[in-house]
C-alpha cells in the first residue's frame, strides 16, 4: 500500500523552484528510457543514477531506507503493470532488504499534455504502486500537472531530469552531458519497443548491454526523408515540448537502425553482452568478454 503525506506537495515545491545541476560523467550510470538500474550505498563505482528528457515520461526512484538500496528507471507507460514488480524485485534482490527501514517512492515527469498520457501514467503507476503487498511510502510526488507550466497557452514540463545520491539518497534536479555508453545502441532498443530492462549489475559493479535483438524499423528510410516537422510531430508523445535535441536524437537513432537492421551478431559478436566498469577516473570502460 502506498502512504502519502502533506509534505509531499512540500517536497515537490521545492525540487520545482531548484535551479538545475549539471552532473558530469564521474561516478554517474545514466539511465536512459526503459531501463532500470539499481545498486546501494555499497557500491565503489557508481554514486549517482540519473536520467533526463522525461516529457509525458516519468522518472521512478524506489528506495529502501534501511539498506540504502536505490532503484531509478525511466518509464513510459508501455508496461507499467510489468514494470513496478520488475522494480520492486530489483530492490528485494539486495539481500539485506530485510533489515529495519521502508520503502520510499519518487515519481518525478510529464506535465499537463493534449493527449493526458501523462495523466494516464501517473495514474497507472500509483495504482500498480498501491497494488504491491508491501508498504510504500510516497515521498515525492511531482508529477503531470504538478510538473506543469504554461507559456503562450502551451504546456511544458518543469523538471526534465533529476539524479539521485546513491551516498547521501538526495533528489535533486539535473541535466547531463553524459549519457553514455552505447547511448545509440540503448537508444535504438527502446525505440524499437524493447521492454523495460535492467543494465547494472551492483555485485560485478559492470554495466551490460545487450545482447539485444530487435526487428528492423518499419518505414527507416521514409523517416530519415522527412523534415524536423514531421518527425517531431509523428515520433514525439508531446511535439510542443520535447528539448531541443530531440529530431537530432531520433534522427541518430533511426540512422543506427538503418545501418543495423538487425543486431545480433554484428553488434554483440558471439552474442554476447557488452561490458562497461568505471575505471580510477570515475569514467566508463570496456571490458573485454571472458575467452575473447
Amino acid at each position: 500500500n502506498t502512504h502519502t503525506s502533506d509534505l509531499t506537495s512540500e517536497r515537490a515545491r521545492l525540487l520545482r523552484g531548484q535551479s538545475v545541476q549539471q552532473v558530469g560523467p564521474q561516478g554517474l550510470l545514466y539511465v536512459q528510457q526503459r531501463e532500470l538500474a539499481v545498486t546501494s550505498p555499497k557500491d565503489g563505482s557508481i554514486s549517482i543514477l540519473g536520467s533526463d528528457d522525461a516529457t509525458t515520461c516519468h522518472i521512478v526512484v524506489l528506495r529502501h531506507t534501511g539498506n540504502g538500496a536505490t532503484c531509478l528507471t525511466h518509464c513510459d507507460g508501455t508496461d507499467t503493470k510489468a514494470e513496478v514488480p520488475l522494480i520492486m524485485n530489483s530492490i528485494k534482490s539486495f539481500s539485506d532488504h530485510t533489515q529495519c527501514g521502508r520503502l520510499e517512492v519518487h515519481l518525478v515527469g510529464g506535465f499537463s499534455d493534449d493527449r493526458q498520457l501523462s495523466q494516464k501514467l501517473t495514474h497507472q503507476l500509483l495504482s500498480e504502486f498501491d497494488r504491491q503487498e508491501d508498504d510504500i511510502h510516497l515521498v515525492t510526488l511531482c508529477v503531470t500537472e504538478l510538473n506543469d507550466r504554461e507559456e503562450n497557452e502551451n504546456h511544458f514540463p518543469v523538471i526534465y531530469g533529476i539524479a539521485v545520491n546513491i551516498k547521501t539518497s538526495e533528489i535533486y534536479r539535473a541535466s547531463f552531458q553524459d549519457r553514455g555508453p552505447e547511448e545509440e545502441l540503448r537508444a535504438a532498443r527502446a525505440l524499437t519497443g524493447g521492454p523495460m530492462i535492467s543494465i547494472y549489475d551492483a555485485k560485478t559493479e559492470q554495466l551490460r548491454i545487450g545482447p539485444y535483438s530487435w526487428m528492423p524499423f518499419p518505414h527507416v528510410d521514409f523517416w530519415l526523408q522527412q523534415d524536423d516537422k514531421q518527425i517531431l510531430e509523428n515520433l514525439s508523445t508531446s511535439p510542443l515540448a520535447e528539448p531541443p535535441h530531440f529530431v537530432e536524437h531520433i534522427r541518430s537513432t533511426l540512422m543506427f537502425l538503418k545501418k543495423y537492421p538487425s543486431p545480433a551478431n554484428m553488434l554483440f559478436p558471439g552474442n554476447k553482452a557488452l561490458l562497461y566498469k568505471k575505471n580510477e577516473d570515475g569514467l566508463w570502460e570496456k571490458i573485454s568478454s571472458p575467452g575473447s
